[in-house]
Parts: structure tokens; sequence; C-alpha cells
């Protein structure tokens, strides 16, 4: 049984990199919907109706999720295929 080492560590170096990604851009998902909440709750309605932080921390976690949910499809799809 020979193992190509080579390929074995491509696939870990790959493997690491791609947990690493995924779990930062879900970080980065949560943060933004806390940083949402928590202007919700100090009273910033001014600047929610005007468009400020909080709009741009909620359109930057679901983006962060939408890139999540799209790399576990891709993962899922490499599988099956």
């Amino acid at each position: 049984m020979n193992i190509d080492w080579a390929a074995l560590g491509s696939v870990f170096g790959v493997s690491l990199g791609v947990t690493v990604a995924l779990v930062g851009l879900f970080t980065l998902g949560i943060v933004g919907l806390s940083k949402r909440e928590a202007a919700a709750t100090s009273g910033a309605t001014s600047s929610a109706s005007a468009g400020g932080p909080p709009v741009a921390a909620r359109t930057g976690a679901y983006v962060c999720f939408a890139l999540c949910a799209a790399a576990v499809a891709y993962g899922i799809y490499l599988i099956v295929a």
C-alpha cells in the first residue's frame, strides 16, 4: 500500500484553510447581528431609519451567512458529484 503524502498534505491544507474561512465568515455574521441588536436595544432608531450602521451590519451579516451556505452547498455538490 502506497500513500501519496503530497496529496494527503494538500487535502489537509485545503481542508484547514476552508474550515478557518467558514468559521471566520460565520463569526463575522454573528458579530454583525449582535451589533444590530446592540444598536436596537440602545435606542439608536434614528441612525437605523437613516440607513446607518445597523442596516450595514445586518446586510453584512446576511452576506456572510449566504457565503457560508454557498460554501456548504458547494461542498455537498463536490461530495455527491
